[in-house]
């Protein structure tokens, strides 16, 4: 017997995806959720095979969700949205059902699910996903023990390359994120984060002075007095980015 799970903020979509599978004797749907946190809870719980995830929900989105999740089950996403299409398909989505969609359409999407099983070729759903998703600019989410935060980015102050994590700053501690700093680079606001050295990324709004220590090397103190070196080549990066 396998394990479906329906995640949507809707429950009028959630009993759609419901009744379409109500004659599907090999599966069992062990929970529907109304939103990401509930998602990330039941399929820690549950330990999923397959699961319906909308996108836009409210306080996390369903690409979100599934960074803070840490197996692997098979993904349809359900959404209204049909500018997240190639990013679901990036991150090696089942299938994408745009709402309102059809028992056809969606037979069609959980055949393509059950033969990827007996192929035990099961497309998972990769925690890096390589393009910036929705409200990145403007917020990280991160799960700290059984808690998931949502870090505004203007509260970072910076951020350093730890193994295969990034640390997360802020004034009052830091968060483990799996993710890379070049992916930071890329989708954080160049005008408010820069690299300065191959392991940190600084928000320059909590830039407080550059100081010299060696004959060509410096470092930026921050408010929060952490002194991060500035490498060679982004130091005239960063006075261009002050207008000095």
């Amino acid at each position: 017997m396998k394990k479906v799970i329906i995640i949507d903020d809707e429950p009028l979509a959630r009993s759609i995806v419901r009744a379409y599978l109500a004659n599907c004797a090999e599966i069992e749907i062990v929970a529907d959720c109304n939103n990401g946190f509930e998602g990330v809870k039941s399929i820690d719980e549950h330990q999923p095979d397959l699961i319906f995830l909308d996108i836009q929900m409210p306080k996390i989105n369903g690409f979100e969700m599934l960074e803070l999740i840490d197996s692997n089950p098979a993904v349809i996403f359900t959404t209204a949205f049909d500018e997240y299409a190639l990013k679901a398909f990036e991150a090696s989505a089942i299938d994408y059902l745009l709402k309102p969609f059809s028992k056809e359409r969606f037979d069609l999407a959980f055949n393509k699910w059950k033969l990827s099983e007996s192929n035990s070729s099961t497309s998972s759903v990769i925690n890096e996903i390589a393009h910036k998703q929705p409200d990145e600019k403007l917020r990280i989410v991160v799960k700290d023990g059984g808690t998931i935060h949502i870090i505004p980015t203007s509260d970072v102050l910076y951020l350093e390359a730890y193994d295969d994590y990034v640390k997360i700053y802020t004034a009052e501690k830091y968060y483990l994120k799996k993710k890379t700093l070049t992916f930071y680079e890329k989708s954080l606001s160049s005008k408010d984060f820069l690299r300065i050295h191959r392991s940190y990324i600084i928000n320059v709004n909590f830039l407080t002075r550059i100081d010299s220590f060696e004959k060509n090397s410096y470092h930026a103190t921050l408010t929060n007095q952490a002194k991060i070196p500035i490498s060679r080549n982004s130091y005239a990066q960063l006075k261009e980015s002050l207008g000095l």
